[in-house]
């Protein structure tokens, strides 16, 4: 027995409610549909469906199985899609969005690298940090750091996202260097406005301890949280993966690494598995390659051990 076509007979008669109707859909004999629903009966070891001379009910074992048996025809028919793919060439447009310091500091290069192997795809990339609608934007592909995911979104981990805790050398020897999380509380401090308060937020064990601060300086971007960092505005956090050199060249040093910050996901966020462009799966590939590893590469890069 074809199992597959023996799936799709059931779950046709099951949507239509009439063998009649799914042998005319499917192009078979009603005689035909009979004999592909006794198979699958057999091969689950259950009635499926009630017959009538009027009607098609689901017993409550069809009711159970039906699920799964959409799911097994979406997955032979994306094996397929799949499958077609693979001798052509991928290309078209793709719509990117990330942060612009993430664009900065990583992706954009990863995308340059992308189309060196696939030079017919044509990249979009647009940067902030308000998170973009996929849908009412036609955004393919969000690369967000987050931890707060969308359940309604396919979410691909691409890494870790990782901050220090930094000041510049000039800051510390006008205001003096903290050696305690008490102490925070008398330094000028910097803050992304991300909407998680006056407040720093470390690692503790499986928890997150909250150390209140106060701002002296706030933004929305976190290239401008480094060039004010840098300049000696106060105390901020910094993701690794935007540091550079700035701590192996001595412009901005670490400070309390013995407390880790939260930690946060680096997500390729997309609408659905099903009937992805070749271009776009490829891409979310290549990016888990590119990024993937504990640590990631840019830690890895900065020689930092501890960073929890």
């Amino acid at each position: 027995m074809d199992r597959l076509t023996a799936t799709r007979v059931f779950v046709e008669v099951a949507d239509r409610g009439s063998l009649t109707q799914a042998a005319e859909q499917l192009d078979m004999s009603t005689a035909m549909v009979s004999r592909y629903l006794a198979a699958i009966e057999a091969w689950f070891g259950a009635r499926l469906l009630h017959r009538t001379t009027r009607k098609v009910s689901l017993t409550d074992a069809g009711t159970a199985s039906l699920p799964a048996c959409r799911q097994l025809l979406d997955l032979a028919d994306e094996a397929q899609h799949t499958a077609a793919e693979r001798s052509r060439e991928p290309a078209g447009v793709l719509r990117v969005t990330t942060s612009a310091s993430f664009a900065d500091a990583q992706l954009t290069e990863a995308l340059v690298d992308f189309q060196r192997q696939y030079p017919q795809v044509e990249i979009v990339l647009t940067v902030g940090d308000r998170a973009a609608d996929l849908v009412g934007e036609r955004v393919d592909l969000a690369v967000r750091i987050t931890n707060a995911l969308d359940p309604a979104m396919i979410a691909r981990r691409l890494a870790v996202c990782r901050s220090v805790l930094c000041a510049a050398p000039g800051y510390l020897e006008a205001h003096g260097t903290p050696n305690t999380l008490e102490d925070l509380r008398h330094h000028r401090c910097i803050a992304h406005a991300s909407g998680i308060g006056k407040q720093y937020r470390f690692m503790a064990g499986d928890d997150i301890l909250t150390v209140p601060v106060e701002w002296s300086f706030h933004t929305n971007e976190t290239g401008v949280l480094r060039r004010a960092v840098l300049a000696g505005a106060g105390i901020g956090t910094l993701p690794t993966y935007f540091l550079g050199d700035a701590l192996r060249s001595g412009r901005l040093v670490r400070l309390l690494p013995e407390h880790a910050l939260e930690t946060l996901g680096i997500h390729a966020i997309y609408l659905s598995r099903r009937h992805q462009p070749l271009a776009l799966r490829l891409l979310v590939a290549f990016l888990e390659d590119r990024f993937r590893g504990e640590p990631p590469p840019w830690d890895k890069a900065l020689g930092l051990p501890d960073l929890g």
